[in-house]
């Protein structure tokens, strides 16, 4: 795992909001962190996170890249004869959390699918003026213009549905190597 962590204050800090020359801006970068928390950790965090003071509001950026969370039960089974609760993992592809000058956080993130290079794409080409040409040029019937944006349409998503499906494949053999980590396909 990699953390990066930058504290800037002063006058140059007002690059990021007018309130860091003041207050200072953090800056946060978490890059490849894994975790296995239990659940009671996470429910006992409230009291610690509570306080009478109220806080000076310090502005902030901070950067998740390829972080999992996987958060156990280990509260008492009801049913002692259950395999009891499955682990729940979250995985973090890439978010930012943002504390800006009111105080509020905002959440941003990015998808590892980059659905606007494909679009782009298929809007930058040029469709001919009539019709395009589905069979040789004997042909008697040719797909027509306002065809063609529907069937961009429908490869977008087939695109998207297949990068889908990829991603599923490969979270169920990451599954399937965690139980046996020899498995090959």
């Amino acid at each position: 795992p990699e953390v990066c962590l930058r504290l800037e204050a002063g006058p140059n800090a007002a690059v990021h909001s007018p309130l860091a020359v003041q207050n200072g801006f953090l800056q946060m970068l978490v890059h490849s962190y894994t975790a296995e928390l239990f659940m009671s950790f996470v429910t006992n965090l409230g009291p610690f996170l509570e306080d009478e003071i109220i806080p000076e509001v310090i502005p902030m950026e901070i950067e998740v890249v390829d972080a999992k969370i996987t958060l156990k039960d280990d509260s008492p089974r009801v049913y002692p004869t259950s395999p009891g609760p499955v682990p729940i993992t979250l995985a973090v592809d890439h978010v930012i959390v943002k504390r800006r000058d009111d105080g509020v956080f905002y959440l941003t993130g990015e998808s590892s699918l980059k659905q606007e290079k494909p679009v782009s794409v298929l809007q930058e080409q040029e469709a001919p003026v009539e019709c395009v040409l589905a069979a040789p040029a004997a042909g008697k019937r040719g797909l027509q213009l306002k065809d063609v944006p529907e069937l961009q349409r429908e490869l977008q998503t087939t695109k998207i549905a297949l990068a889908e499906a990829n991603m599923d494949k490969a979270r169920l053999l990451q599954e399937i190597r965690k139980y046996n980590p020899l498995f090959q396909l």
